[in-house]
């Protein structure tokens, strides 16, 4: 087996930038940090995380290299291109985020482990191979625990880590357990192979157990019921910039991932895979239902929320549902509808998030009525604000309706009402109104409800304002011209 290292080094160079700016913002901190301020040692380590990402993503942009790279272990297509960079553009805007939020005692290890998650993301998006696509999901996974629970002045940052740890544990042995099944059937641990052995033959119950635990897997790792739980302590409970970057950049690196995991390897069994009992069977019915429960019961429960981040939490389950519906479309009209709306939900996810922690950093705390006069306790965040609730909201021209609208299009395009993926898309169009509910309140409230406790002006630093207005900026872009992205597909 001969292999191009020229090449390999061409293809992993992102990660080893990204690894190396990670070591040099703790060795910077160490050596320049001692005795300055938490808000200058901040800055320094920010601004190299931005410098590093910055970096890493003119690499990707300028490199042409394309196609299976380590014999196959690795995929550069256009997707992979494509999420990489998106990836590396919201972690930028969740470091830009992180300037507006209170200051940690650790601010260089911080960013350090975003970097470091980052590189798992990376890794997620060319995967090829069963062991390779584990070890990038525990590397991004690892790293999101520790955010996740990076607060320590607040109880409810550590319940959020060790929930999240818990069930990603669980979620981790369910789909090592399914990869191991895979493996004993085919021989195999490329995604080719695998796919080109359960062709030729699958053994009918062994491969059931297989793709429910990845199933199971997948329900856990982007927050599909009924494997939600984690999501509103998760939410609720970490840093606001963690759970930004676990709400964007993760779930697109995530979707990237079981992308290639269910049409590269386990396409052979989306119809025929014995996982209702017949012949007509597959992954897709289950994962159709999956996906119409997220729905369902994602902006249901939202509506009795009274804490802005569980009720982003439990929109978040219902957007993972439509995400799933554009994964059930995706092995028809590619993958080029489903990285749309994950990008630009990610955009708006990132973007609220960050104003929530400058609200945060003002000393407000997460009830709705905090938002209350915001409008003129910060214009700009309010602005940005009511950019950000109204693309998650769908509505047009904004970034988040095209998304919805080429997802539920592309579910509707493969075989209309007599496939699963189109019941659930007319599910997922009545369950948007629904949302736009809850989203009008909190539009409602930072721009009509008067501030009865007549608190200041909200300060948003230069890094903060810039990454708010930066974001809804490309919402407002990709909204009004989305071919920027479709159009690369």
């Amino acid at each position: 087996m001969s292999i191009d290292y020229a090449l390999l080094f061409r293809v992993l160079l992102p990660e080893a930038l990204l690894t190396a700016t990670a070591l040099l913002v703790i060795g910077v901190d160490l050596v320049w940090g001692s005795g300055r301020s938490r808000g200058s040692r901040l800055q320094m380590a920010v601004g190299a995380g931005l410098l590093g990402v910055g970096v890493a993503a003119l690499v990707i942009w300028q490199d042409g290299a394309q196609g299976s790279v380590w014999a196959g272990n690795l995929r550069v297509d256009l997707l992979a291109v494509a999420v990489r960079l998106g990836v590396l553009g919201l972690t930028g805007l969740s470091l830009l985020g992180l300037t507006g939020s209170r200051v940690s005692d650790q601010p260089a290890e911080y960013v350090a482990l975003a970097l470091l998650a980052t590189v798992g993301f990376l890794q997620m998006a060319v995967a090829q191979n069963l062991l390779l696509a584990f070890l990038a999901l525990e590397l991004a996974s690892l790293s999101l625990y520790v955010l996740a629970g990076y607060d320590r002045s607040r109880p409810e940052s550590a319940e959020a880590a060790l929930k999240y740890f818990l069930q990603g544990g669980v979620s981790a042995a369910l789909l090592l357990f399914g990869f191991s099944l895979l493996y004993g059937m085919t021989g195999r641990i490329d995604l080719t192979g695998i796919s080109m052995a359960l062709a030729a033959h699958a053994d009918g119950s062994l491969s059931a157990v297989a793709v429910g635990m990845v199933l199971a897997a997948f329900g856990f790792k982007a927050a599909v019921a009924p494997f939600h739980p984690w999501a509103p302590d998760v939410y609720q409970g970490a840093p606001p910039m963690s759970a930004a970057l676990i709400a964007s950049a993760a779930k697109l690196a995530g979707l990237a991932f079981f992308w290639r995991i269910f049409w590269s390897g386990l396409g052979p069994l989306a119809a025929t895979a014995p996982l209702t009992g017949g012949a007509g069977g597959g992954w897709v019915p289950v994962l159709a239902a999956m996906c119409a429960v997220s729905l369902l019961l994602g902006n249901l429960v939202a509506l009795a929320q009274v804490s802005i981040r569980r009720l982003l939490a439990y929109s978040a389950i219902g957007h993972a549902g439509a995400l799933g519906l554009g994964l059930l479309s995706a092995g028809e009209v590619g993958p080029g509808p489903l990285f749309y709306y994950a990008a630009t939900y990610g955009l708006a996810t990132v973007g609220t998030f960050a104003c929530l922690a400058l609200l945060d950093r003002a000393g407000d705390g997460d009830r709705i009525e905090d938002l209350a006069g915001l409008r003129r306790r910060s214009p700009l965040l309010a602005a940005c604000l009511a950019v950000f609730v109204l693309s998650l909201a769908g509505i047009p021209p904004l970034a988040g309706f095209f998304g919805k609208f080429v997802v539920f299009a592309a579910a509707f395009r493969i075989d209309g009402l007599s496939h699963p993926a189109g019941w659930v898309a007319l599910l997922a169009i009545a369950m948007s109104a629904v949302a736009l509910y809850y989203y009008l309140i909190l539009l409602k409230q930072a721009w009509i409800a008067e501030d009865v406790r007549v608190r200041g002006p909200i300060e948003v630093p230069p890094a903060a304002a810039l990454g708010v207005v930066l974001a809804a900026g490309l919402l407002i872009v990709l909204g009004a011209f989305p071919s920027l992205l479709l159009g690369r597909f």
